[in-house]
């Protein structure tokens, strides 16, 4: 492999575990969490700008669809980019910059067409965040935490800051000041992440010899990079197809979830928000919990039993009428935002060569986006209209079950357990 890209002279690696690993960590933290909190506030900011807009709800569907399409391209070229580069840090700092911007312009809109293309070029953006910092958390991690950092770090970011604070944030700024100066408020911490990036995150260089040598746990092959050497992977196309079903558990409980606790069971305003809450305290609970226990009983474990936990949220939401207790169900069985880690970020990044490790993440998330994230609402709504509402929780509820199935499939990769069974 010509390394002549990757190894300006003076070059030292980031290092791993310490005081590095923690400051890395608390930085992406909140990169990533920022991400989503920019990904969801637009349905939050909703009712306050849709009458004025003019938008009809097929007009909403495409607006909540549209990022996660941009976000999926723009996840496979980056991640092959990175890769092919051997570039992390200033591709990173460029995309918060460029989602920061195009999120506070969505501010400027006058209608749906400008607001689309806004929020297009925000998605792509963002889409290049995780196949650029997963990479940088893995290197960094020591082995006992790594699968937990890069849950911290995907999954509960997102639920602490997209999930919970932000319907909280979001709707309090628009009431305030409106919902134009919300958006117009997202520069300030987008611009304050992309100066800690700038200042505290190393690049990082898989290619440099350096690095091979800290990463010697860490598969690599002397062959060129792309798209096929990923795709060699037995779990990476595990891990691709388990993106597709667990994204349509995903999207399709958060799309359809709201319309059916108002609608079916009658929820007044106040208890919708309670529930609805339930998700976000899951989301940042099992987010680290899950990936955590991972580094302790292997990840095919983790995949097969809390996807099955997974599979009865949707259940839940049909069965449970009573809205303390549904809240209760949900924060102990919406655990597949835990999975997302392993599946999206860890199992690939421990199996595939380190030239290919952004290329397979960025696959990964990019095929599941554009089918689970953008297709499978869609699809669950025509059957909802055909059938019902219970036809989309059932249709999440099937997709888990499908990837419990698919998880058998998996090649454990987790450092303890592959020491275990070496010895």
């Amino acid at each position: 492999m010509d390394q002549s890209v990757s190894a300006p002279a003076g070059y030292r690696p980031p290092a791993r575990g310490g005081r590095y690993e923690n400051v890395l960590l608390a930085v992406l933290f909140s990169t990533f969490g920022f991400v989503f909190f920019d990904r969801l506030a637009l349905n939050f900011l909703t009712p306050f700008f849709k009458d004025e807009l003019g938008l009809t709800n097929a007009h909403i569907g495409l607006l909540g669809g549209i990022p996660a399409l941009t976000w999926a391209v723009a996840g496979i070229c980056v991640g092959f980019l990175s890769d092919r580069l051997d570039r992390r840090k200033p591709l990173l700092v460029a995309a918060i910059v460029t989602f920061t911007l195009f999120s506070a312009l969505s501010g400027f809109v006058g209608g749906l067409a400008s607001l689309l293309l806004f929020r297009a070029l925000m998605g792509a953006a963002e889409g290049a965040v995780l196949p650029l910092a997963q990479p940088m958390m893995l290197h960094s991690s020591t082995p006992r935490r790594r699968g937990l950092n890069m849950g911290l770090l995907q999954g509960s970011s997102a639920g602490l800051l997209g999930g919970i604070l932000g319907p909280i944030v979001t709707v309090w700024l628009a009431e305030s000041f409106g919902w134009r100066a919300a958006f117009y408020a997202t520069v300030v911490p987008g611009l304050i992440m992309a100066a800690l990036v700038l200042t505290l995150v190393r690049d990082l260089r898989l290619r440099h010899p350096a690095t091979v040598a800290m990463d010697a746990d860490v598969p690599d092959v002397p062959s060129a990079g792309g798209p096929r050497a990923a795709l060699r992977s037995r779990n990476v196309v595990v891990c691709l197809v388990i993106a597709i079903f667990y994204l349509t558990w995903f999207t399709t409980t958060q799309t359809f979830t709201p319309l059916y606790l108002a609608e079916v069971k009658g929820f007044d305003p106040g208890q919708l928000g309670f529930v609805l809450s339930g998700i976000g305290v899951a989301w940042v609970l099992w987010g680290a919990v899950v990936p955590g226990i991972s580094d302790r009983i292997g990840r095919k474990p983790a995949m097969v039993g809390f996807s099955a936990l997974a599979a009865l949220s949707p259940l839940a939401i049909i069965g449970i009428d009573a809205p303390g207790l549904l809240f209760a169900a949900l924060v102990l069985t919406y655990t597949g935002l835990g999975c997302f880690t392993l599946f999206m970020a860890t199992i690939p990044a421990e199996t595939v060569p380190r030239a290919v490790m952004a290329t397979a993440l960025g696959l990964i998330m990019g095929v599941g986006e554009v089918v689970g994230g953008f297709v499978a609402p869609a699809l669950a709504g025509r059957l909802s209209d055909a059938f019902g509402l219970d036809a989309s929780m059932l249709i999440s509820s099937g997709a888990a079950v499908v990837v419990v199935l698919l998880s058998l499939a998996l090649v454990e990769t987790a450092p303890a357990r592959r020491r275990g069974t070496a010895g």
